[in-house]
């Protein structure tokens, strides 16, 4: 796709997994929509890339795709954390990376930004090397890049083991050491050491973009913006969110939309756990068997369960062609058929979230998943995996109070069927159903005027551009 060499030009690059692609790819479509800039997207390779494909097939004119060879992990063992496998990958992709933006340097002049996401702090010295400005677009929220900013001193304070003890963050919802993201519960961990290296290099760029708005977070928005001290300016620039989806699936998604339009309004539950989680298989029997005795509506998106890893379709397609479902209860699909639908593998997400059917979102709070459910206005019942979908839990249920939670629900233990069934029933016709339902509403408007033409969000990101602008044409 060629380039107009007289706009500005930003690259932006993501980390690999569909995950941080997403919102890369919707703030490239609004620079290059909103703000007549030029983009070009960095991604990585990946061998399940039909989604990959899929996303890059709405792009706007002007903006570009580059692909980064392949990058050989053979060494590691098999049970390297997600967060070092990428780590990894991005390291030892800088000197391709390197050619590719000398090459886009070339054929563009001037890079006006070279924009990264939580990850790619070891590439900044490439964009020195360009003297172009660089910023991380922080693909979560304020009260996680709250806690990265601190991780430092997290690192050299002991009363954090204690599990009945608080962290409270400046305007955060405070956090219990249970809650904290897995990659800082062992300080011993590799893991750990790469969450430390990462965040260190967040006052190290030009600023840090954050996908989430200031009606959601005002405590901690305020407090970050007022940093000082050399500190990297924080910007709230969301909700940045999947608008209708992928051409992906077509199949699935008129299955998925077909069955929507016969369900009463607002009377299904939603069950999905994004592009990389998995329940076990005891897990994912008594969610079956709780959804059957809650005698709602629902429409679940099913992967093959694993046991040993609540993330094991990160790096890995996953897609269950020939998978026929046999490891649900005997005799669930039947009994279900007049209330529920079970799709393989992969579901529309942004198209289901916004149907009038949908009443509820049973979600892993991974933030892409979150902002959807929230700009949907669709009250949700937390269920965290893994990364930070802890903290993102704690903040919708305690602090934005939008999400109800299991009973009994702690670290790695089953969540047997009757709690399934009484937090389902709680949300889609309960008491405290109406009242997160509500909230929902209120944060829905809020995120809303956040992103209109003259909402928060919007300005702030219409400032930063015209600064892009002005150092590309001087």
């Amino acid at each position: 796709m060629s380039v107009t060499c007289s706009k500005a030009h930003v690259v932006l690059l993501s980390s690999p997994g569909i995950g941080h692609l997403s919102p890369i790819v919707e703030l490239a479509k609004r620079l290059a929509l909103d703000h007549n800039l030029t983009a070009t997207i960095i991604t990585f390779f990946d061998r399940s890339s039909d989604i990959q494909q899929s996303m890059f097939s709405s792009l706007p004119i002007g903006v570009s795709t580059v692909c980064l060879p392949p990058i050989s992990l053979d060494d590691l063992p098999t049970n390297t954390h997600i967060i070092s496998r990428l780590s990894i990958m991005i390291s030892r992709s800088i000197p391709f990376l390197r050619q590719i933006l000398l090459d886009l340097q070339i054929k563009n002049k001037r890079i006006a930004a070279y924009i990264i996401d939580l990850f790619g702090g070891d590439t900044i010295c490439l964009a020195r090397e360009l003297g172009a400005p660089s910023y991380i677009f922080f693909t979560t929220n304020f009260f996680y890049l709250s806690f990265l900013l601190n991780l430092p001193t997290l690192c050299h304070e002991q009363h954090d083991n204690n599990p009945d003890s608080l962290l409270a963050l400046p305007g955060c919802t405070p956090l219990y050491h249970n809650d904290f993201p897995q990659s800082a519960i062992d300080k011993k961990s590799d893991v750990f050491a790469w969450m430390i290296h990462h965040s260190k290099h967040h006052d190290k760029v030009d600023g840090i973009m954050v996908n989430s708005f200031e009606a959601m977070e005002g405590g901690a928005v305020i407090f970050l913006k007022e940093r000082r001290n050399g500190k990297s300016p924080v910007l709230p620039i969301g909700p940045l969110t999947c608008v209708g989806g992928t051409e992906k699936g077509l199949a699935e998604l008129n299955s998925c939309l077909q069955w929507l339009d016969q369900q009463p309004v607002q009377s299904v539950l939603f069950i999905a756990f994004g592009s990389g989680g998995t329940l076990s298989f005891e897990q994912t029997k008594e969610m079956a068997l709780g959804l059957e005795m809650s005698g709602q509506r629902f429409l679940w998106v099913v992967r093959m369960p694993v046991d040993a890893d609540r993330s094991a379709a990160y790096f890995s397609d996953h897609q269950g062609r020939n998978n026929l479902l046999g490891f649900l209860p005997q005799g669930f699909l039947e009994k279900t058929k007049e209330k529920g639908k079970v799709v393989a593998s992969w579901g529309p997400q942004p198209k289901i979230l916004s149907h009038h059917a949908t009443g509820g979102f049973l979600s892993h709070c991974g933030w892409n998943s979150t902002l959807e459910s929230i700009v949907n206005g669709v009250p949700m019942i937390a269920w965290p995996l893994y990364a930070e979908q802890a903290m993102n839990a704690v903040m919708l249920v305690e602090g934005a109070k939008v999400a109800l939670r299991p009973a009994r629900m702690k670290n790695d233990d089953v969540v047997r069927k009757d709690d399934i069934a009484d937090v389902v029933k709680d949300l889609m016709e309960g008491e405290r159903g109406k009242d997160v339902r509500r909230r929902m509403h209120d944060l829905k408007v809020a995120a809303q005027n956040a992103v209109k033409k003259e909402g928060s969000s919007t300005k702030t990101l219409a400032q930063m551009v015209n600064n892009w602008k002005t150092l590309a044409h001087n």
